[in-house]
């Protein structure tokens, strides 16, 4: 048994910036990781590769597909990245209807893995909550949040422009990425004709300036291998790092925390158990407080396997609130269309990030059919010429660049439905002998309506504004594949109705926050990461005070 100030159970985001924020301030802190170590830099295998390099050109196998038959739903694990991403046969859960548990299994979870789109949420969504009666009012407002916000802005980096919209707030930004021309033309012809429509930069956690210890992005854009030079944020070049030099952190890889210890005597949370995953040994390690950073179903998993007398149905579960309001982004079917023009001209470059039309349905009053409102990603590209017959004359045609095509995708919001949930299911075991999670969770007529919406208007958009052929791919996504679950321990001002406070403290085990994104009260339609780093830097002040004055 080993004695700690604080224990950080994950190491993504939020694990990340826990562990700085309380090393930072003195604490002597344990990070635990269920996945394997991952060196930042030594550890990215494949981030120099070219695609010949690779056995399948970066395309996956059949075998691939067997391996991670459920990872593979998603657009991201390729040849060059699988090996971060977690064997799904060691994994089982059940899927009451069909959720994507799209995860990690390494060091730093999927800070090495996301998307880095970084938008401030507004009070648009903090009071959403309040004035249309789905889910508890939120028991912060923009104004508690705006200088975390500040705070975290200016470690991680973030590119963009200010542009002084109220409901999609500026951040403290480095330079943007420049728009392409067929981008700045479309935006130009979008905002002439339509009052309530703005496109902008992408706003990403690449770096355009060097910060200390972490080099400038190189328009790669093969992020998610790991990035040699630190040009994006993840907890390997940015946190970690910070966190390690206060010499207070140890870092423990390969053990998965089974349960939270409870001390009914002392009616605190004293400590946690965790499982070797290559011996099946257990070990208990303690602390006078404890940070929940696994992501969200993960998190569900351990509140409700972390049984006691005082818990008989979890951690903090009096009220049956734990996996309950199980919320994810839906995505629309991918829009694309071909752009008239610009032959002459090309960019720079793989530009790791795109624009953003910023929501502008539901804004101002309800007007829609629908609640609440989505926002809409995308970019313009060059592709090749399409070669025909064999030989030399078809090589020398694809080395030509093609026609222009814009895509776009819109993400919208997901009410926190009560029957979205997450439970356990002690009848199937994982590999290592642990009961497994139940998913049932669905989109419903809401977010179907929202998709409705999004594909009439834009289409709608891009023709007034001369796109032509355009076209629909796909369907829309399912639970969990915009890897933005979120609500499963939310935020809230009655006990009886949430599991944390407003300093995402548990109403009831005063010595444990939780802050990855079940504690979310709403999903929002933007991106939540940077309000996860704001809401872990804010809740490590709160703690680390609390703790100070002997509080818990």
């Amino acid at each position: 048994m080993q004695q700690f100030d604080a224990i950080v159970i994950g190491s993504g985001i939020t694990g990340g910036w826990a562990a700085k924020e309380l090393t930072e301030k003195g604490l002597r802190t344990l990070m635990i990781e269920r996945g394997r170590d991952v060196e930042h830099i030594k550890d990215y295998t494949t981030a120099t590769k070219n695609p010949w390099d690779l056995t399948h050109r970066d395309n996956r196998s059949i075998t691939d597909k067997e391996t991670y038959p459920i990872q593979t739903r998603h657009y991201s694990i390729k040849e060059d990245n699988k090996h971060f991403y977690i064997l799904d046969k060691q994994n089982p859960y059940t899927e009451v209807q069909r959720y994507d548990w799209v995860r990690a299994d390494v060091l730093g979870g999927r800070s090495l893995l996301w998307a880095r789109m970084c938008f401030r949420w507004s009070d648009l969504d903090f009071e959403a909550n309040a004035k249309d009666g789905h889910g508890v009012d939120w028991p912060i407002r923009y104004q508690d949040i705006a200088p975390w916000y500040d705070y975290v802005e200016k470690f991680v980096g973030i590119s963009g422009k200010k542009e002084g919209i109220p409901h999609l707030p500026d951040s403290l930004f480095q330079a943007p990425m420049p728009l392409n021309c067929v981008e700045a033309d479309i935006k130009n012809k979008i905002e002439s004709k339509y009052s309530d429509r703005t496109l902008i930069h992408g706003r990403t956690a690449n770096l355009t300036q060097q910060l200390p210890g972490r080099g400038a992005c190189q328009y790669r854009n093969l992020c998610h291998r790991g990035c040699p030079y630190g040009a994006y944020f993840s907890t390997q070049s940015s946190t970690l790092p910070a966190a390690m030099a206060t010499g207070k952190l140890t870092v423990k890889t390969g053990l998965i925390v089974n349960r939270i210890i409870y001390d009914e005597a002392k009616q605190k949370a004293t400590g946690v158990e965790v499982i070797d995953r290559e011996t099946n040994k257990t070990y208990i390690f303690e602390a006078n407080l404890i940070f929940i950073n696994a992501s969200t179903v993960a998190t569900t998993f351990l509140l409700l396997n972390s049984t006691s007398n005082r818990f008989p149905n979890g951690l903090g579960n009096d009220h049956d609130m734990v996996g309950r309001h199980l919320m994810d982004h839906h995505k629309s079917r991918g829009m694309s269309g071909e752009v008239v023009g610009f032959r002459d001209k090309y960019y720079y470059g793989r530009r790791p990030t795109g624009v953003y039309i910023p929501r502008f349905v539901n804004v101002n009053a309800q007007k829609e059919k629908f609640l609440r409102g989505y926002g809409i990603q995308g970019g313009a590209y060059r592709g090749r010429e399409k070669g025909e017959g064999i030989g030399a004359a078809f090589k020398e045609a694809i080395t030509e660049a093609g026609g222009w095509t814009v895509g776009f995708t819109a993400f919208g919001e997901c009410l926190p439905y009560a029957e979205n949930r997450i439970t356990l299911n002690t009848d199937k075991k994982d590999h290592w002998g642990r009961p497994t999670l139940n998913i049932d969770a669905s989109f419903k007529e809401n977010e179907k309506a929202m998709q409705k919406d999004y594909e009439e208007k834009a289409a709608e958009m891009f023709e007034s504004i001369g796109i032509q052929n355009i076209r629909f791919n796909g369907s829309m996504s399912f639970p969990g594949n915009a890897n933005h679950e979120m609500g499963t321990a939310r935020m809230g001002k009655d006990p009886k109705t949430s599991v944390l406070n407003k300093w995402n403290q548990m109403h009831t085990v005063k010595n444990v926050f939780i802050t990855d994104g079940s504690s979310m009260a709403s999903s929002s339609c933007v991106n939540p990461s940077l309000t996860y780093m704001a809401l872990t830097a804010r809740a490590v002040d709160y703690a680390v005070a609390e703790l100070k004055k002997r509080n818990f």
